[in-house]
């Protein structure tokens, strides 16, 4: 086992976000929660944490790599004594007819010597519900919820029990509602029932909360659980009936925050651009926007950027460097110099500066966009992250430690589509 460890849940995530989103679930659930990014290659301090989340980018690679790092995440896992594993995949259950969550799922079960695991993709408080096996984003069919045109897993198909059969050689079965009507040990029986007929894979209806409990109750003794983070939150309560975990009064409880405040957009998702136009309502002054195209010319704006970000700092004065644009502007930038280009340049321009800002003295950064918040989490070399209260559904705030310095780093990372319209300013109130 690692320094101090004392596992109960360990998670394989196949996305970054994925897995903060998870982790963020298993704090509310009242979990002490780590993320580490990657399978970790030195020594852990797990110290008071009863939840690790692996974060992978396990999702739309090459199958034989994806279960490749999810065998190695496992192995590090079970080392440190997880007494359950998870594996978290995209609540639209992201994936092609070639994998990776059937691949993944049939080789997590073998190196468990496991016969069964249920997928429970469902994440009913942000519209993903599953009904007779069916997905559902909001009151659409997920091929007909505009994730059919997902450029690299377009979900052309809702029936999950048929999407899964064809990513994996063994049966695939259906636990339904009405099975889970019947209660946690009903659905239990139909679970060792199936077992027994050798169907590998339960596609398992959830419409809401208490569907969700019913099935952390009736799989809570599984070797190991697949699905969105929805789950996640159900699994905690089990775990303290089973006396495996205690009552955590604040599991979210993190270091007193200091430092100066940044905020950093690379997102382009029209919540993201929303929360944009409201930071700059309040502060009018306090935004700077780079621009790809004058990014190409060379070093000017970005000197420009950092000059305008220490000014602002210096006068404890809130601050926002953004490449967010409206879809004109990003279409221009992307025909000029290539989409990949484009985003090379923002994420390169933004990521330097985190280093720069948070090496003079920033201690409490908030990057919105999944692609930045990747870059800038390499940049700055961010290896753990302890997972904080929740500021809005699915973004907490973190803190990770830094070399050379006394307190920890705070970091929010937001994916595009996530928070409130008040985000970029209520963040930080609070965060305390």
């Amino acid at each position: 086992m690692g320094m101090g460890a004392n596992i109960v849940l360990g998670a394989i995530a196949d996305d970054f976000t994925g897995a903060t989103d998870l982790a963020n679930n298993l704090v509310r659930g009242g979990m002490r929660c780590l993320q580490v990014i990657g399978v970790p290659q030195q020594e852990v301090d797990l110290t008071d944490i009863d939840a690790v989340v692996v974060a992978l980018k396990s999702r739309s690679c090459p199958v034989v790599e994806a279960v490749a790092d999810s065998q190695s995440a496992l192995e590090w896992l079970r080392q440190k004594g997880a007494r359950q594993l998870f594996f978290k995949y995209c609540s639209t259950f992201d994936s092609t007819d070639k994998g990776n969550i059937g691949p993944v799922a049939d080789a997590l079960l073998e190196a468990l010597d496991a016969r069964q695991t249920v997928m429970v993709p469902a994440f009913p408080i942000n519209g993903r519900t599953v009904y007779q096996g069916h997905l559902f984003v909001g009151d659409r069919l997920l091929n007909d919820s505009g994730m059919q045109h997902h450029p690299l897993n377009p979900m052309q198909d809702a029936d999950l029990v048929r999407v899964l059969s064809r990513q994996t050689a063994h049966l695939v079965g259906l636990a339904n509602r009405a099975v889970l009507a019947k209660g946690a040990e009903a659905t239990r029986a139909h679970l060792t029932m199936l077992a027994d007929q050798g169907v590998r894979h339960v596609i398992c209806d959830s419409l809401d909360e208490q569907d969700l409990e019913i099935l952390a109750e009736a799989t809570v003794a599984m070797p190991l659980v697949t699905g969105g983070s929805g789950l996640g939150q159900a699994l905690p309560a089990q775990y303290r009936a089973q006396g495996w975990l205690d009552m955590i009064s604040e599991p979210g409880r993190l270091s007193p925050a200091t430092g100066g405040a940044l905020v950093l957009s690379g997102s382009c998702s029209r919540a993201t651009l929303a929360q944009v136009a409201d930071f700059l309502a309040k502060y009018p002054d306090g935004g700077f926007a780079l621009d790809p195209l004058s990014l190409a010319e060379g070093e000017q704006q970005q000197t420009q950027a950092l000059a305008f970000a220490r000014q602002r700092l210096s006068e404890q004065a809130p601050v926002l460097i953004y490449a967010s644009a409206d879809p004109i502007k990003v279409t221009a930038a992307q025909q000029a110099l290539g989409a990949a280009r484009a985003g090379q340049l923002v994420e390169e321009a933004l990521s330097q500066l985190s280093v720069t800002l948070v090496n003079e003295g920033v201690g409490r950064l908030l990057v919105a966009g999944g692609e930045t918040s990747g870059a800038v989490v390499s940049a700055l070399g961010i290896t753990t992250l302890r997972i904080g209260e929740q500021i809005d559904p699915g973004v907490p705030w973190t803190q990770t430690p830094m070399a050379g310095r006394e307190a920890p780093l705070s970091l929010a990372l937001k994916s595009g589509n996530f928070g409130s319209v008040d985000f970029f300013t209520r963040a930080f109130e609070v965060l305390v």
